[in-house]
């Protein structure tokens, strides 16, 4: 069965699926388009959780967690078709990056590390839509050098004391639980980190104003400062030392399934540009008559159909256990570029119109700047990618490796 969204028959091999899948994601769209509309004028706190119980009731913020646990056991094909239908069916992409961003990066952390009390304890809520999770790893030192983390843990028999800062928190300034990255071992490489998870009301644990952004502007963003914060040692993920493991499995799910979010927003672009270059007229004819205009379309279909396929040969071997780190990678290369480009055209092809605020094209556009940057920037994929392929990093004297070298 092919995915239909809306009126439009879309047909990807890469995302055929059920006839139950397929209705989903239709009623997905629905609500989406229903519920959430634009980014609130006055984004505050009620409105935003008004809006995330919406979601919650319908499934979206605990879809891929086990039924068992309270969410909806979908697979990774599948939970990344319904980010592309929340995506399309809202402009509000900001929303669905917040929705990513906790389950993704925050709660599979949960399921995949924690144990039976934690999961038990956390996800019902997290699923349900009662409480929100956000993901602390990136500091005011240490982005995409995510070993070199400043935030120390330091046990102190039955629990730790965490202290440190943690910048460009999503969710943050509404979350009720956080996974936090700290290092126990500092120095110690892959081994040194923890995770753990923080309840929001922790003595210690401060969260900064939300931020001003360009883009994403209905994901509320800000820094978080734990200051002899207490954290039991049963809230630690995994075990001591198994922080960037589990950041690792956390980037894998990020990287593929949040970026079909992107995929929905820039089919929503791309449609509404083709209904627009076949009633603009210019010199007595459609300006999608043009050669210059519709090869531009073309290219935004290409750069749209191109990304679509990677991220969804990405989301078929998450589904399949798959460590290969490199389908997510690319898919997240060719997600955002194609999604800063689309932007870009919409925009460049709606002319005047498409700089002025409250139209899709602009949107988009501002949407997609942050793209390149977060789950690790663009170039910090490309390398990942060269490394994968033996190239960059690693030189050999005879049969020993120098440099550090992996």
């Amino acid at each position: 069965m092919t995915f239909t969204f809306g009126t439009d028959d879309h047909t990807a091999a890469d995302t055929r699926t059920d006839a139950d899948s397929a209705e989903m994601c239709r009623t997905v769209e629905r609500f989406a388009r229903r519920e959430l509309g634009c980014v609130p004028p006055s984004l505050d706190r009620e409105e935003f959780r008004r809006r995330w119980r919406l979601a919650g009731r319908q499934g979206l913020v605990g879809s891929v967690v086990p039924e068992v646990y309270g969410g909806s056991g979908l697979d990774a094909v599948t939970a990344a078709a319904v980010l592309e239908a929340l995506g399309y069916g809202s402009p509000d992409t900001g929303f669905a990056f917040s929705v990513a961003a906790h389950l993704f990066a925050a709660v599979m952390p949960v399921v995949e590390f924690g144990t039976e009390e934690q999961k038990r304890r956390w996800l019902p809520a997290l699923c349900s839509g009662e409480r929100i999770a956000a993901h602390g790893i990136t500091e005011p030192e240490a982005g995409s050098d995510t070993l070199a983390l400043r935030t120390r843990a330091v046990r102190e028999g039955d629990h730790y004391v965490l202290d440190g800062a943690k910048a460009f928190t999503t969710n943050a300034p509404v979350a009720d639980v956080f996974v936090v990255q700290a290092a126990t071992a500092p120095g110690g490489g892959f081994f040194g980190l923890t995770a753990f998870v923080v309840e929001a009301d922790t003595p210690g644990l401060t969260v900064g104003p939300p931020y001003d952004k360009v883009g994403l502007r209905g994901s509320p963003t800000a820094d978080v400062r734990l200051d002899g914060c207490v954290v039991p040692a049963s809230h630690v993920l995994g075990a001591e030392g198994a922080g960037a493991g589990v950041f690792a499995g956390s980037m894998k799910w990020e990287r593929t399934c949040l970026f079909a979010a992107y995929l929905g927003a820039m089919r929503r672009v791309l449609e509404s540009t083709v209904a627009y270059v076949k009633e603009r007229e210019q010199f007595g004819v459609p300006i999608g008559g043009f050669q210059a205009v519709s090869h531009r379309v073309v290219d935004m279909t290409l750069a749209l159909e191109s990304a679509r396929l990677l991220l969804y040969k990405a989301a078929r071997g998450l589904a399949r256990g798959s460590e290969d780190e490199v389908a997510p990678a690319l898919a997240k290369l060719a997600v955002s570029e194609a999604a800063v480009r689309i932007g870009l055209d919409a925009v460049q092809l709606r002319g005047a119109l498409g700089i002025l605020t409250g139209g899709d094209a602009e949107a988009l556009l501002r949407d997609a700047l942050p793209s390149r940057i977060f789950s690790g920037t663009n170039e910090i994929q490309k390398n990942n990618i060269a490394r994968a392929l033996g190239l960059g990093g690693t030189r050999r004297t005879g049969r020993r490796r120098q440099n550090g070298g992996r």
